[in-house]
C-alpha cells in the first residue's frame, strides 16, 4: 500500500489539513504516490502549487481522488465513505465510541478503518498522538482567548501611578490541555491555580510555578491511556464545592475536564457562576461533549446577566491551523513511517505491532477491535 490521498476536510469550522508540504515530500523521497484534493491547505497557509512542488498529484475531488487510492488521510470521520476502494486504509479521526453506524458501514464496505483517538498513549506511539499534539495547542489558545476579553491585564505591573496585581488564573483538569494553559498563564504574569483528580499530577503543576488545590476526593486513578477515571455523583459534589470558592477569587477559570467516551462532567453550576466577579472569564474546553460550564454554547460566547462571560472552548487547535497542521502532520507521517517496509517500499498493516491493534478497528469485512465488537 503506497497510494496515499489527502482529503480535503468539508465542514466548514475545519481550518486544518492532514499532511503539509514539507512531510508530503518526504512520503514522496521514501515511495509514497500521494494525491491532494485542490484547496486541501488553504485555510492552515499553504497553496496548492505548493503541494505540486512537493510531489502531490492535484485532484479536484475526495470523491475523484478515492478511485485507485490505497491510503485515505482526512482529520474529520467521513460524512460518506461512497466511493473508498474495498480494503483501502481510512486514517482520522472517528469518535468511535460514539458512531457505531459509520464503523459498521466501514466493516460491510470492507474498509481497514484507523481511529486516531485510539492510538496508544505510549512511548512508542507519543510521535503519533495526536490527541496530544492538538489539545497542547488548544491550552494555549484558551488562555490567549481569555486574556482577550479579561478587561483587565495578567501581569503584575508596578508603576508611578500605583501597583496593578497579577490577575488569578484557575486551570480545572491538568491533562496536556491543562498544562500547557498553566504555562501560558505563567508566562503572562498570572497568579495560576489548578486542579485535577489525579493527585499525581501536583508535581507537574507545582514545576510549572502554579499552586495544587487539594480537594480530598477519597481513592482515585487513571484509565490505562492515562485520562482520569469518572467520578462517581458524591465526587463530582464535592469537587464543585470545594472549586466554588476558587472560581469566586478568579478572574479566569479554564476548565478541561473531559472522560474519552463520554459526556462530560458538569463541574461549574450556575449558582457558582452568579458569585463570580463581573467581567471574569469562563473557558469551557469540553463544551462539544456536553460541557463543564452550565449554560456554555458551542462556537458561542455567552455573556451572564452579571458580567460574567462564558468561551467556547470547543476544538481552539482549529485558529492557529498552520502550527495544527504541523503538528498532526507529523503525526500521521510518524504513523505512516512506523508502518513502512523500506525493502518493499509498501505501507504494511501490522497487526502483531501494538500500535496497529490498539487503533485498527476493522478489517475483513467485520469490526475486529474488542471494544467495539458489541
Amino acid at each position: 500500500m503506497k497510494k496515499i490521498l489527502l482529503c480535503k476536510e468539508i465542514d466548514e469550522h475545519e481550518t486544518r489539513t492532514a499532511l503539509i508540504p514539507d512531510d508530503i515530500k518526504k512520503l514522496v523521497g521514501m515511495g509514497f504516490q500521494i494525491k491532494a484534493v485542490k484547496g486541501t491547505g488553504l485555510k492552515s497557509g499553504f497553496s496548492d502549487e505548493d503541494y505540486k512542488q512537493a510531489g502531490a498529484v492535484l485532484v479536484s475531488s475526495n470523491e475523484e481522488g478515492y478511485k485507485d487510492s490505497e491510503i485515505i488521510l482526512r482529520i474529520l470521520k467521513p460524512e460518506s465513505i461512497k466511493g473508498i476502494e474495498k480494503n483501502a486504509l481510512h486514517v482520522s479521526y472517528l469518535d468511535p465510541f460514539n458512531e457505531k453506524k459509520l464503523l459498521d458501514d466501514m466493516a460491510k464496505a470492507g474498509l481497514q478503518a484507523v481511529s486516531l483517538e485510539m492510538i496508544p498513549r505510549t512511548t512508542l506511539a507519543q510521535k503519533m498522538d495526536v490527541q496530544s499534539s492538538q489539545t497542547s495547542l488548544a491550552g494555549y489558545t484558551a488562555v490567549v482567548n481569555a486574556a482577550s476579553r479579561l478587561p483587565k491585564i495578567l501581569p503584575m505591573m508596578v508603576t508611578p501611578s500605583g501597583t496593578i496585581n497579577p490577575a488569578r488564573v484557575f486551570v480545572i483538569g491538568v491533562g496536556v490541555a491543562g498544562l500547557q494553559a498553566i504555562a501560558t498563564a505563567k508566562r503572562l504574569g498570572a497568579r495560576v491555580e489548578a486542579f485535577d483528580t489525579r493527585p499525581t499530577v501536583e508535581e507537574q503543576v507545582k514545576s510549572l510555578g502554579a499552586t495544587f488545590v487539594k480537594i480530598d476526593l477519597g481513592e482515585m486513578s487513571q484509565t490505562e491511556q492515562g485520562y482520569a477515571k469518572e467520578l462517581t455523583a458524591d465526587q463530582v459534589k464535592k469537587q464543585q464545592e470545594a472549586q466554588a470558592k476558587v472560581c469566586e477569587r478568579s478572574d479566569i477559570v479554564i476548565t478541561t475536564a473531559k472522560v474519552f467516551g463520554r459526556k462530560a462532567p458538569r463541574l461549574i453550576n450556575a449558582d457558582v457562576l452568579d458569585r463570580m466577579k463581573p467581567g471574569a472569564v469562563v473557558v469551557d474546553m469540553a463544551v462539544s461533549s456536553g460541557g463543564n460550564v452550565e449554560g456554555s454554547k458551542l462556537y458561542e460566547e455567552v455573556v451572564r446577566d452579571n458580567g460574567v462571560i462564558i468561551m467556547s472552548g470547543d476544538m481552539l487547535e482549529r485558529q492557529v491551523p498552520y502550527d495544527a497542521s504541523k503538528m498532526l502532520s507529523g503525526n500521521f507521517t510518524a504513523f505512516l513511517t512506523h508502518f513502512y517496509n523500506k525493502e518493499s517500499k509498501e505501507f504494511e498493516v501490522n497487526l502483531k505491532d501494538e500500535i496497529m491493534q490498539g487503533c485498527l478497528l476493522t478489517k475483513d469485512n467485520s469490526i475486529i477491535h474488542p471494544k467495539f465488537k458489541k
